[in-house]
């Protein structure tokens, strides 16, 4: 085979390349095509899902406001005046009459006395120290302590 048979070679094995890259690109992309696609069906099974909980759980809250709702007036039912004035004669309790009403009167009670607080105790401790130190006073203070420091550290070191 010469030269010629090289180029017919080449001129036959092109198209032949040409058609597998074609191929192998739509091999890929029906892959990416279907990993999209499983990618979308998962997303949207999990929210079906989530949508069917919520649902799920909106139609319990419903239901126990519903039971509070009940319970709340069986509540109000029993703390009704009829209610308790009937069960307080079951448990034998009767209405009294003026006659059946006694008082007791206790010395020294007055019903309508004013309450007066009582007065805080303003009592200063003679034994506090009187504050009259201001902030640079206080600065210097600190400043002389260190600076006495510094001088035992450089007289007793040296």
């Amino acid at each position: 085979m010469s030269q010629r048979g090289t180029k017919q070679a080449e001129r036959l094995g092109r198209p032949l390349q040409i058609q597998r890259q074609a191929t192998a690109l739509a091999g890929l992309g029906v892959f990416i095509a279907i990993i999209i696609g499983a990618l979308y069906l998962a997303q949207s099974a999990s929210v079906a899902t989530l949508g069917r909980q919520l649902e799920e759980l909106i139609t319990r809250r419903n239901a126990l406001e519903q039971t509070n709702e009940q319970l709340r007036s069986e509540i109000a039912q029993l703390r009704s005046v009829p209610r308790l004035l009937a069960r307080a004669q079951e448990l034998g309790f009767n209405p009294s009459n003026d006659s059946e009403i006694e008082y007791l009167f206790v010395d020294g009670y007055n019903p309508q006395r004013v309450d007066v607080p009582a007065a805080a105790a303003s009592q200063t401790p003679d034994n506090l120290p009187v504050y009259d130190e201001s902030f640079a006073g206080w600065l210097q203070q600190q400043w002389d302590s260190l600076l006495r420091q510094f001088q035992g550290y450089s007289s007793g070191g040296s």
